[in-house]
């Protein structure tokens, strides 16, 4: 797929925000002890929460790099393609993924704007995800070979 002017500028502006909220909820929101509230509120032992917030944060480090590969669009790359939409599409999960919990948890802490880098970041993937492929279906069905369709 080429990237359209307004796919590749929608792709750069959601890659930074993503990059930003990701960072947001991954070294603020996020620490040990929201995690040891979130076992509690789920009837789990707390011993395990040091390692569950190590695996939760390198899995949000991945997405910010994954995320910071969205920045390189603007050079219109068509390979990019591909792995921009596989990283927005594993970023849309964590609305299923991430248990409730967390989120309660980080309410309880922060009040609503805890759970507000998640919201934007895996609700905006969702949406970046749908308009990717979207973009890219168009641009397989009504266009020639090599020339972009204007969306």
């Amino acid at each position: 797929m080429l990237w359209t002017p307004k796919i590749r500028l929608v792709t750069v502006l959601c890659s930074i925000v993503f990059v930003a909220g990701t960072a947001l909820q991954n070294y603020v929101i996020i620490d040990l002890d929201l995690i040891e509230a979130s076992m509690r509120l789920k009837g789990a032992e707390t011993g395990d929460a040091p390692a569950y917030l190590s695996a939760l944060r390198l899995v949000g480090n991945v997405f910010i790099v994954g995320n910071a590969l969205g920045l390189l669009v603007w050079f219109r790359w068509r390979w990019l393609f591909w792995p921009v939409l596989a990283v927005n599409v594993g970023q849309a999960f964590g609305v299923y993924v991430v248990p409730f919990e967390v989120h309660r948890a980080a309410i309880d802490e922060h009040g609503w704007p805890g759970v507000l880098p998640s919201l934007v970041t895996d609700g905006g993937a969702v949406i970046l995800s749908i308009v990717l492929i979207v973009a890219y279906v168009r641009s397989r069905r009504l266009t020639r070979t090599g020339d972009p369709v204007p969306l």
